[in-house]
């Protein structure tokens, strides 16, 4: 699978961006794919092959990084300058890397598809989070 190369600094809310933040659970990056944890209600990296649902299904773009128990910002909707390259209309998923971002073409067979959006530019990703829970 080919993650986006994804450079944290870049990483931009559009200004129709929606947002929601938490406490991080683990180590997170900017542009990483995150979830809400049921169990600690912290921020985690999303992982399309986890064995557990809730982190099959990203709900945000960690538009910041940090440390366990550190503030965490994630856009949740909107555009946003993801600071990697994409391919204008092509839709983008949550890959089997904790946390990352993968093309359509790179979901591998049986993982869990949660699509993350799709790219308006080469450089900006509308997200559109959607989570059927089936495996490919």
């Amino acid at each position: 699978m080919t993650d986006l190369s994804i450079t944290a600094a870049s990483v931009v809310s559009g200004a129709n961006a929606v947002s929601d933040g938490g406490a991080a659970g683990e180590t997170i990056i900017a542009g990483q794919q995150v979830y809400r944890s049921g169990a600690t209600n912290k921020i985690m990296k999303a992982d399309s092959n986890s064995a557990t649902v809730e982190a099959r299904r990203a709900i945000g773009t960690a538009l910041n990084g940090g440390a366990l128990d550190q503030p965490i910002k994630f856009q949740k909707g909107g555009d946003l300058v993801i600071g990697a390259t994409l391919t204008p209309g092509v839709a983008y998923f949550l890959s089997d890397t904790p946390g990352g971002i993968c093309p359509v073409a790179d979901v591998g067979s049986g993982e869990y598809v949660c699509m993350v959006g799709i790219a308006k530019s080469a450089t900006v990703l509308t997200l559109d989070y959607q989570f059927p829970n089936v495996s490919n």
